[in-house]
């Protein structure tokens, strides 16, 4: 401490380990009138994900949860009203529990993951719970918003930037070894790996049953996910429309679709998690988030992720399990490279990802995050976990998690 400097208060705290004790989703739905969530408040389904986190650990008192973060890409209507506090009221929390709302696109739920985590390494919380929402059907991306006409007049950006499958597009003209055969056969394997997961019973297990309602059918339950298109092949893939470019290689088979969901996730000190008795399904290491240029905003994980490990010391041979949201196969495939990862390896998203399952923006980090922390029980083998995903406007975030469960710990 520096000569005259004031000491710190009697209870102020080290930073502290932060323990993911469980993350759980909603199905996901595919947006739209026809989809299973169409007469579902946006609201209502992570209700549904918190009430579930409570349900699922009755060790842990209501009131003992400090802060609730929830993230929307479109903070209006049902995913408005400063989402984390109303949802936190809804789910039967205290009203002694706070909340808030926030926004980073595709990050969303990340970023609540982050911010509550980084409260509680500081000491400023013990527990939070952080996840997201996306009702693409009742709030399709970029309604009701009015972006400052200079950002294309004064170029700072391509005007391409803001069509999210046109900036997926541009990646490809950046990386021209990335063929649409690449793209198309990453797409097959991710439905391939997803269907086999969900038969094997690896995915399930976090899904939140919710109540639906239909104008035609009346009221029924969604118990799974709705967007998979099992017996995917790449020779029905080569043959969809490219919408966003004539001839072009981004099709509604190698992106994600649009999408409704929610997802939450319960966070602890880890001291206070052994404690209350509640299970610590993985340790935070590290986070980053990158900012690159919006027309080519899939590459954002390359940065993202090469900057934390300069943070953390570590490198892309210590980390034995990727999770990488796959808004598109190009932006994937893109980060293996980079790294020298084989697009086919078994490492990354062993149990398929968004092009499978959905991807309703704002929610799917904690989904990444969900098939981690699961991943790791499995595995004593592995030390350290990766979730990234690239992030619109131009950007990407990267956590790496560290496996509790890890044999060579003991």
């Amino acid at each position: 401490m520096a000569a005259g400097a004031t000491p710190l208060a009697p209870n102020a705290r080290s930073v502290r380990n932060v323990a993911f004790v469980e993350g759980v989703r909603t199905p996901f739905g595919k947006a739209g009138e026809k989809g299973m969530y169409a007469g579902t408040r946006a609201d209502d389904l992570v209700v549904n994900a918190i009430r579930e986190l409570l349900r699922r650990h009755p060790e842990l008192p209501p009131e003992r949860v400090d802060e609730v973060a929830i993230a929307a890409t479109t903070q209006i209507g049902d995913q408005g009203l400063t989402i984390g506090r109303t949802a936190a009221l809804l789910a039967g929390l205290p009203k002694s529990v706070p909340g808030f709302a926030l926004d980073r696109m595709c990050a969303g739920a990340m970023t609540a993951v982050t911010t509550t985590a980084s409260g509680i390494g500081f000491g400023a919380y013990d527990i939070a719970i952080a996840g997201g929402v996306e009702h693409m059907g009742r709030h399709p991306m970029g309604e009701g918003v009015d972006p400052n006409p200079r950002i294309i007049a004064d170029k700072l950006v391509d005007p391409t930037a803001l069509v999210m499958g046109q900036t997926a597009e541009n990646l490809h003209d950046r990386f021209p070894e990335i063929t649409k055969q690449r793209t198309d056969a990453f797409a097959a394997r991710s439905q391939e790996k997803y269907a086999e997961a969900v038969k094997t019973g690896k995915i399930g297990p976090e899904l939140v049953p919710v109540a639906t309602r239909s104008k035609e059918l009346g009221w029924g339950l969604a118990t799974e996910d709705e967007p998979p298109r099992p017996g995917t092949t790449v020779e029905q893939l080569a043959g969809l429309k490219t919408p966003f470019r004539p001839h072009g290689r981004i099709t509604a088979g190698n992106a994600a679709g649009l999408n409704d969901g929610a997802t939450a996730a319960l966070l602890a000190d880890e001291d206070t998690a052994r404690e209350l008795g509640l299970p610590i399904g993985m340790r935070l290491v590290g986070y980053s988030f990158a900012g690159v240029e919006p027309e080519v905003m899939g590459i954002g994980p390359v940065p993202a992720t090469e900057k934390l490990f300069k943070r953390t010391g570590l490198s892309i041979d210590d980390i034995g399990l990727f999770e990488i949201n796959e808004a598109f196969a190009v932006q994937v495939l893109a980060f293996l490279d980079h790294f020298g990862i084989a697009d086919d390896d078994p490492r990354v998203n062993q149990w398929g990802g968004a092009i499978a399952c959905g991807h309703p923006l704002a929610s799917s980090g904690v989904r990444l995050m969900t098939q981690l922390s699961r991943q790791f029980a499995e595995r004593p083998d592995v030390r350290y976990g990766l979730t990234t995903m690239c992030i619109g406007i131009g950007m990407g975030g990267t956590v790496i998690w560290e496996n509790p469960a890890f044999e060579g710990a003991k």
